[in-house]
């Protein structure tokens, strides 16, 4: 079995078609591409070649205090994603799928491991909203907002497309971003693993093990 490796090049150019459209009618065949989890067909994660630098980024948490990414995630294992809480499938289910696989850990484990919600939708999704969702989903996760070109700049960073909230022929809502997760290492602070959609539980609760320790899944 072996993990699947890209470049980052490759990465950042499939970044404009790796968006899924949540909140409103199914995206039109060819019009979004999806990642699927699995990215090979033995392994969820795809190891890169040349690995994220972790973005400065700096919004609010969900107690609405300035959270600097860069400074408190340092030496920590991170997992971060991009999403909404209005999302009616693919963010509750990356989160909650993570939240089960964490609780397989070790507690010093669990309490080492920092896992980052960044909306992609902050109009709606203030602090007091944000936090009550992640509740629901695991209270130690952290929940970020603020301004969107900020957000959407550092997703950018980190070869993840997301556009602004848009509403559908029926007035629904729709935000289109993408439904990567990437994992930092505690040793190098550097995204080097790449989860898609189609990860399960399963594939963290196998993975997080090595990720807490920097290693490749």
């Amino acid at each position: 079995m072996r993990t699947t490796r890209v470049t980052l090049a490759a990465l950042l150019a499939a970044a404009a078609l790796t968006l899924t459209a949540c909140g409103g009618e199914p995206a039109k065949t060819g019009s979004v591409t999806q990642i699927s989890g699995g990215q090979s067909n033995t392994k969820a994660a795809t190891v890169l070649d040349r690995p994220f630098g972790k973005p400065e980024l700096v919004l609010t948490d969900t107690t609405g205090k300035p959270w600097n990414l860069r400074e408190q995630t340092k030496g920590k294992p991170t997992l971060i994603y991009f999403g909404y809480t209005h999302c009616p499938d693919v963010c509750p289910l990356t989160m909650s799928n993570i939240a089960v696989a964490k609780k397989a850990l070790p507690k010093a484990d669990q309490d080492n491991l920092q896992v980052v919600f960044v909306t992609t939708d902050p109009e709606r999704d203030t602090p007091e909203s944000l936090g009550s969702w992640l509740k629901q989903q695991d209270p130690s996760f952290t929940g970020l907002t603020g301004d969107f070109a900020t957000i959407q700049a550092a997703a950018r960073a980190l070869g993840i497309g997301i556009e602004a909230a848009t509403k559908d022929s029926n007035g629904n809502v729709v935000s289109m971003h993408g439904a990567q997760v990437i994992a930092f290492s505690p040793k190098t602070d550097e995204g080097y693993v790449l989860y898609g959609e189609g990860t399960t539980v399963d594939d963290y609760t196998k993975d997080l093990p090595k990720l807490v320790k920097g290693e490749n899944p």
